[in-house]
């Protein structure tokens, strides 16, 4: 080990800059204003790095300004502390909507709300059963998905279509969605912009459905609902609490088709979720 403790935490600095790189990177943010103006140390003062540290943390966090909310935007909104609300105290529930499906897919229809529409060939909506207790969540179309107007239906749908069975459901049994509903362009991620502008959907689709279990597919997925810096593979396999609905982090399905050595740990959560729904009577929407 080093002795010397500022080598040590020089060495500490690189692997955070390294994560929060990664991390932004993964969040679609492809640059980060810096301030114009630096303030010049007195060469006869030296910093001590976890100061300099905290100052290249604070420089570089990128700066998201939304745009104006549509009225449909606000009046959907939620209590205080949602996405387009003032601040407040956050949502810890989600009250049961008088919203239907149908109701929020009328609300979304034709959607020019951000840049995605001018490459999209359709909207592609949240599919499956509106009483299901059992909702898949991923990060947005890729080009099958495009071109059908359904969500999972190319390999990676493929796959999740077997995972499904496997834990002794049918596919229309389960409601599956995305975190965008138009496909990014090369299937590149959301930009945190994109996915501002098109999660407040997803979750009117979840106050209406209030599944009991929402499993988040990947890190866009994960970061959108859960708002946690860490990726999927640190949080994967444990239940998180989302507004009191319990969510199962788990990899995408075309991760596991780059990486088959993951299907086993995706397994492993899959059981914990088809386990906690076989032992738990319906906590919502009783007359499914």
């Amino acid at each position: 080990m080093n002795a010397d403790p500022i080598a040590d935490e020089l060495l500490d600095l690189l692997e955070e800059s390294r994560e929060y790189t990664q991390y932004f990177a993964e969040l679609g943010i492809e640059t980060a204003a810096l301030p114009m103006a630096r303030v010049r140390a007195d060469p006869s003062q030296t910093a001590e790095p976890s100061a300099l540290f905290a100052r290249h943390k604070a420089a570089a966090t990128p700066v998201f300004n939304p745009p104006p909310p549509t009225p449909a935007q606000v009046s959907n909104a939620g209590p205080p502390g949602s996405l387009f609300g003032e601040p407040g105290p956050p949502q810890t529930s989600f009250a049961q909507s008088k919203e239907s499906m149908e109701d929020i897919w009328r609300d979304i229809g034709d959607c020019t709300r951000c840049g995605l529409c001018e490459g999209r060939t359709q909207v592609v909506n949240t599919h499956g059963n509106h009483n299901a207790r059992l909702m898949f969540v991923g990060e947005a179309p890729g080009a099958d998905e495009d071109a059908q107007g359904k969500p999972f239906v190319g390999r990676a749908g493929q796959l999740l279509t077997k995972i499904i069975e496997a834990i002794g459901l049918k596919r229309e049994e389960v409601l599956i969605g995305n975190v965008n509903r138009c496909r990014p362009p090369g299937n590149r991620q959301p930009t945190l912009e994109e996915a501002a502008i098109c999660r407040p959907f997803l979750f009117r689709e979840i106050a209406a459905v209030q599944p009991d279990v929402i499993v988040v597919m990947g890190n866009t997925a994960l970061r959108n609902l859960l708002e946690v810096r860490e990726g999927i593979t640190r949080v994967r396999g444990r239940f998180q609490d989302f507004r009191g609905i319990k969510v199962m982090p788990t990899f995408h399905p075309a991760y596991l088709l780059r990486d088959p050595s993951k299907k086993r740990e995706t397994w492993e959560d899959l059981k914990r979720v088809r386990d906690y729904l076989d032992s738990t009577p319906p906590t919502r929407n009783q007359d499914r």
